[in-house]
């Protein structure tokens, strides 16, 4: 009875462990994509830049 108790609390100590290092990791992933995200945004920003910029050179060109 005692060595099932054992298993069973080393068990639910693993069991805490790995939460903790999925709780960890899932921080770590939230703050990259967040970061993407970021740079996504950044990226779009500077692509529309790069058609406005395009789109008025067209315009001045003739024919």
């Amino acid at each position: 009875m005692e060595q099932e108790l054992n298993q069973l609390e080393a068990k639910a100590a693993q069991a805490v462990e790995q939460c903790e290092r999925l709780r960890a990791e899932n921080a770590d992933l939230r703050q990259q994509l967040a970061g993407r995200n970021d740079d996504i945004k950044r990226l779009s920003e500077k692509l529309e830049e790069s058609r406005r910029r395009i789109e008025a050179l067209l315009a001045r060109m003739p024919g």
